[in-house]
Formats: structure tokens, sequence, C-alpha cells
């Protein structure tokens, strides 16, 4: 099993932009240093939500400050993105980490974003087909020319191409697909990509998806052990303490105000209205699904997990509290006390 800590890079209320920062770069160093398989982080632009606009420039960072653990996005959003930049900057990093670069994209919401990077809705409901095929051929083939809807150029060279021999070993990075539909899933599965499924979601609803997922990629073609063996990854949230009450009762105290002022500050781009979730119930329901709780507790549903949906990689929310010593408590604790009960 393959766990890994996720970094929204969550602005507190009270806390600065900065400090925010430096519990994110924080919280990955710290995440070698406990025997953590992954970070990834997550993107988001004019909120407090996240205080990090670009993944990749984050990601290499972290790829310069660390030495074994794999950095991903979770996610890089095409629509506000050129997928042949976002495919050169995923190259760089891949060939000069030696491989431990993982690229997450996903659709985004109907943000405010699409407006000012100059996507348009558009860009959100119908483009994402087009952006990801582009994404995958300049991450695979030499020389690469667009003729679609949204992007049209001519023919030219893919500089550093990402297939290079990494100490032998060639390969493009790994690419990953955020899917939060029955949609995007498909997309997902007819491209052999593994998905990243949200810390929203149970059990049931990830197993169902991954279902569909195998269902949907043998469809179309992709050999059974290609399907058997895909990497998707589970998000969460994970919380230590001696008592389950405790860590429970930290999260309850931290995160609504974080998500109240986070969720608050998006903004739609055509004024659509916002479903918005109450922050003190779904903090409450994050707490029963996921592991918070003592370290067996935590380990005990990491299998569960793994059991009901076949998916052995997860990234973890590991910075609910909000405060930088006990966010780096947290990590250690998962390293020392809840990795060692993991296949």
């Amino acid at each position: 099993m393959r766990v890994g800590a996720f970094v929204l890079a969550a602005q507190f209320p009270g806390q600065g932009q900065g400090e925010t920062l430096h519990r994110a770069v924080r919280t990955a160093e710290v995440s070698e240093q406990a025997g953590l398989d992954s970070v990834w982080l997550a993107e988001h632009h004019f909120v407090p939500y996240g205080v990090c606009p670009s993944a990749v420039t984050l990601a290499a960072l972290l790829l310069g400050r660390t030495r074994r653990i794999r950095v991903g996005t979770a996610v890089s959003v095409l629509p506000s993105a050129h997928p042949v930049a976002l495919g050169e900057q995923a190259a760089l990093l891949h060939l000069t980490s030696g491989g431990r670069f993982t690229l997450g994209v996903g659709r985004g919401g109907p943000w405010v974003d699409l407006e000012v990077f100059g996507g348009g809705l558009e860009a959100y409901e119908n483009g994402f087909p087009e952006a990801l095929d582009l994404l995958l051929r300049w991450l695979s083939e030499p020389a690469v020319g667009a003729a679609g809807e949204r992007y049209a150029f001519r023919e030219v060279p893919v500089v550093p191409r990402p297939a290079e021999a990494l100490d032998g070993d060639g390969g493009a990075p790994e690419v990953i697909v955020a899917c939060t539909s029955p949609g995007s899933v498909r997309l997902a599965a007819e491209r052999g990509l593994p998905m990243l499924l949200g810390m929203h979601c149970g059990d049931e609803d990830k197993a169902a998806m991954v279902a569909l997922w195998r269902r949907t990629a043998l469809a179309a073609g992709h050999s059974p052990d290609a399907v058997a063996a895909a990497g998707h990854v589970s998000a969460g949230v994970a919380q230590l303490a001696d008592r389950t009450r405790d860590a429970a009762e930290t999260l309850v105290k931290a995160m609504p105000g974080w998500l109240k002022q986070g969720l608050d500050a998006h903004v739609t781009v055509d004024g659509r209205a916002r479903a918005m979730r109450d922050p003190v119930a779904y903090t409450e329901l994050l707490c029963s699904l996921h592991p918070v709780g003592t370290p067996k507790l935590a380990a005990d549903r990491l299998a569960a997990t793994a059991e009901r949906t076949g998916i052995n990689r997860f990234a973890l929310l590991v910075e609910g509290s909000g405060d930088l010593a006990a966010t780096e408590e947290n990590v250690r604790r998962l390293g020392a006390e809840v990795l060692p009960h993991l296949g």
C-alpha cells in the first residue's frame, strides 16, 4: 500500500499566505522523512481554500528539496492551462527528478478562473477531452501538431522529450485524471489513465467508479493485465490521536472555519447558483469516512478501503488542524504508527 500526503495549502482563518505556504512545504519535507510514498499538491486561484496557484511550480520546488518521495499535482486544471505548456513543464520535472513526478489533471470548476485565463465556459464544459489528448500526445510523440476546435498549430518538435530513457528505463511521466462523474471515469478509462477519486466519496461510491473504469477500459481494448494494474488514487483525510474523539475534535474545531472562508470565496464565471455544503456536517462526514482516530483505527480504515475498492494508493490531507507543529506531528505519526501495519 502506498500512502502519501495531500497538500491543499489551506489558509485557515487568521493565517497569512506565506505562513500557509511554509506549512505546505514543510509538510512535504516531513512526509519524506516519515517514509511516506508521495505528496500530492492542489491548485486553486483567487481563494483561501488553497493558496497554491501553480501545482507544477510548487512541485518543482519540492522535487528539488527532496530525494526519494514522489511528487504529483492533484490537480493541474487543464481548462486554465495550455496543454503543450503543461506538457513541457511535466517533461522537465520528469527528466530532472529521475522520474519522480506525476501529472494529475482535471477539469476544475465553472469558476471565474475561466474568465481570467481566457478559457471560457466552452473549455470547461466541452474542451477537456481535446486538451487531454493533446497533452498525452505531447508526452509520447517526438513531434506534435494540432487541428482541433480549440488548438490548431503546425507540427513542432517536442523538447525536451519526456519519453527519453531515465537510467535505462524509458517512459513518459505518469498522468492521472481527477474523476467526479461517470463521464470523467469513462474518459480516463478509454485512455487507460488511472483515476484520482475525491475525499467526499465513500468506499461504496469509489468501488462503483473503479468497476465502471474497469469495464470501460476493457471495452476500449486495454489488456486485462494493464487494467488490473491501474494505480488509482483515493483522496482522504488523516488525523491521528491517542483517542479517536480527540482526533475528530481537532478537525471539527479547525476545518469548518477554513471550509466556510475558502468555499465562500469561489465565484462562478456565469453567476450560476452554487450548492454549498454545511462546513461542520462536511467535516463530520470526512471524519467518519477516513482514517481519523487512533493509529489502529486509521490502519484499519485504510485497509478496509483498499479491500472494498481495490485501490492501494492514498493521498491523505494531513493539515486539517491548520497548525504547523500539529501537522508535522500528524505526518510523523502516520509514518511511524500507521504505515508499519499496512502491506
